[in-house]
């Protein structure tokens, strides 16, 4: 199947002759600086994207997603060369061009859009600036001053174009919110009017309403534009609610491509099933969310055959020696599934009826409240009590209230989900219970230790504190020192909890290690030489060293993949249930919700709307809040698809 025919039952129809914006064919990246020689990273990529057309790429991290996109725009990283392949824009050869021709056309024909848009927009710059530095040239002949007003004018025009009002050129973009950096970041990308837009992971950290959001812009103004985009993303819902055709890359390889709906609905890959399956649902929740065991192999070390094999319950010799071709199923033996249909598994033709792995997935009960409602009446030996707090940060720029009159209750031995939009308060509500942060006025207890208001916890009040709360953030690599060993991370955890005294020994780190899942040997080594989900691991064996009554997770699983999140979500609630300790679950997917919490609390500018038993908040919200997010979901509705 082309680009182009996919995108005709979706976009505006693109002429049948038409070549492909994009054609990548056999595209192969090494890493060329070790000792060994080229070390392949892609093995023979291939993939298409028409005029008009959304083309998701999806897969775990290491899989090879951004580093193929990277190589189309001439951004690889250094240590890494293509060594085979063709790259075409619009028919152009472009890995031939000399590096003065390939800088010529970012910007102009391709331009990427990275996750964190702060690592695309300058502090020190307006956002207006950052735009116009992107504009074509505008002068016409004109006088200095008349170019000036017409680069104003158009970068005005741009910002309506991303749905931001004049007043923002203006602003830097620490004065923005996460929503509105990504939109000034799509603005700054866009301003060259590119043919090709490439998103890297433009919604991770963003909550379901700006999610929502970023990508009806970015599928409006590419249908609008008639460019082609590329969206690179670990979230299936996403890559399925927003992309015409998808691409499933594994180990630097593609493993499956077809339609959004129907590879959704009938995946005819091992490995794309069990990333559906990982996927937690907001509709139910599963006794186990299934989890792929183990991880994407390293460069250097895949065998000849499958890379998934090691991994898959249904490999058998066949796939460990057998070379990956990317095939019609009807080829392999297996009943034709929608034109374009394209598989790598040698054995689709036997297992195919297996791979309805989501169907297979075992309901569990709703979770219930522990008796009364909790956040309702005073629980002295509950976990945390926040009663009317109040926190309002003051500045130069102006007075933000962060909490206005928040009461939460965390009854001991229960899941507490916290939930809303960027800069609700969500963090600092955290923050104030750890004793990071000082709060204005209410009363807050954790553990039965009270908080003094206006100040922050003296020496000795930490250290109590530190016994009955621990928190795990969102990024365990910058949380984890890089310079010390798992094993002399966790051993000072220990001594901490045993109140300075001795060290912590060996049998106390490997017990951590075996609570957590990990093996005794993971404690000579350091953080650089973990998976992103390792690392969250070791990060939970430190805050359990404390045997706190209260663990705090702060977006804990956000940046995680759906099979290492689905792990990760699995341990933290066999851990809760046999260690007893209340958890206070911070996050911004509602599926994630569904999946661990009793009681739910949605936050909204600083308030808490709405709480209750989680799962009749998510069936039935009364809030208009939470109604939104839940409507903002990928899946809830067609994002931006023509029918």
């Amino acid at each position: 199947m082309t680009a182009q025919a996919t995108a005709a039952s979706r976009t505006t129809p693109a002429e049948p002759a038409a070549r492909p914006l994009l054609a990548v064919e056999g595209l192969r990246v090494a890493a060329t600086a070790g000792p060994a020689g080229p070390v392949p990273i892609l093995d023979g990529i291939s993939l298409e994207v028409g005029r008009g057309e959304c083309i998701g790429i999806v897969g775990e991290s290491g899989s090879g997603k951004s580093l193929a996109m990277r190589a189309v725009a001439g951004l690889l990283p250094s240590g890494t060369g293509v060594t085979g392949g063709s790259v075409r824009i619009d028919g152009r050869e472009v890995l031939t061009l000399s590096p003065r021709d390939r800088h010529a056309l970012r910007g102009r024909s391709v331009t990427l859009l990275m996750q964190d848009p702060f690592t695309m927009l300058h502090p020190q710059l307006t956002c207006g600036r950052q735009i116009a530095d992107g504009l074509r040239d505008l002068d016409g002949g004109q006088g200095r001053r008349a170019a000036k007003a017409a680069r104003r004018k158009e970068v005005e025009r741009r910002l309506a174009e991303v749905g931001l009002g004049p007043d923002v050129a203006d602003r830097y973009p620490h004065e923005l919110s996460g929503g509105m950096r990504q939109r000034v970041a799509a603005a700054a990308a866009l301003a060259g009017d590119p043919e090709l837009l490439i998103a890297d992971e433009p919604t991770t950290a963003l909550d379901a309403a700006n999610q929502h959001a970023v990508l009806e812009l970015l599928r409006g103004l590419q249908q609008s534009r008639q460019m082609g985009l590329v969206l690179i993303t670990h979230d299936l819902r996403v890559a399925f609610s927003a992309c015409d055709r998808v691409y499933v890359l594994y180990a630097g390889q593609v493993l499956e491509h077809g339609n959004s709906q129907e590879l959704e609905s009938g995946p005819l890959h091992p490995y794309t099933a069990g990333l559906l399956a990982s996927e937690p649902s907001v509709r139910e929740r599963f006794a186990e969310l299934p989890a792929i065991p183990g991880s994407v192999p390293a460069p250097g070390s895949r065998g000849p055959g499958c890379p998934f094999a090691d991994r898959c319950a249904h490999a058998a010799q066949v796939c460990r020696s057998e070379p990956v071709l990317l095939l019609p199923p009807e080829k392999a033996g297996a009943p034709a599934d929608g034109a374009g249909r394209l598989s790598a598994c040698v054995r689709i033709a036997e297992i195919g009826g297996a791979l309805v792995a989501p169907a297979a997935r075992r309901t569990a009960e709703p979770a219930t409240a522990p008796g009364e409602s909790a956040d309702e009446r005073p629980d002295r030996d509950a976990a945390l009590v926040a009663t009317s707090v109040d926190r309002t940060f003051r500045s130069s720029a102006g007075d933000h209230a962060a909490l206005l009159d928040v009461s939460l209750t965390v009854p001991r031995n229960t899941v507490v989900a916290l939930v809303g939009e960027s800069g609700s308060g969500k963090t600092t509500l955290a923050r104030i219970a750890v004793g990071l942060e000082t709060f204005d006025g209410g009363t807050v207890s954790v553990g039965g230790i009270p908080l003094p208001a206006g100040r922050r916890p003296t020496t000795a009040d930490r250290r109590r504190l530190a016994e009955q709360v621990q928190i795990v953030f969102q990024d365990p690599y910058s949380s984890l020192n890089p310079l010390r060993t798992v094993g002399a991370t966790l051993r000072e955890a220990l001594a901490a909890a045993a109140g300075g005294r001795g060290r912590g020994d060996a049998s106390g780190v490997d017990a951590l290690l075996a609570q957590v899942g990990l093996p005794g040997s993971y404690a000579s080594r350091r953080p650089a030489a973990l998976s992103g989900g390792e690392r969250q691991r070791v990060a939970l064996a430190r805050a359990l060293a404390a045997r706190p009554r209260l663990l705090i997770c702060d977006e804990a699983v956000a940046a995680l993949d759906v099979s290492v999140q689905a792990q990760l979500l699995n341990l933290l609630v066999t851990l809760q249930r046999t260690e007893g300790f209340a958890v206070l679950f911070i996050t911004h997917d509602l599926g994630v919700v569904r999946q661990i919490a009793d009681l739910v609390a949605v936050m909204h500018r600083g308030r808490i709307v709405e709480r209750g038993v989680a799962a009749e908040v998510l069936d039935a919200p009364q809030h208009p809040w939470t109604r939104r997010m839940l409507d903002a979901l990928p899946g809830a509705a067609d994002i931006g698809r023509t029918p």
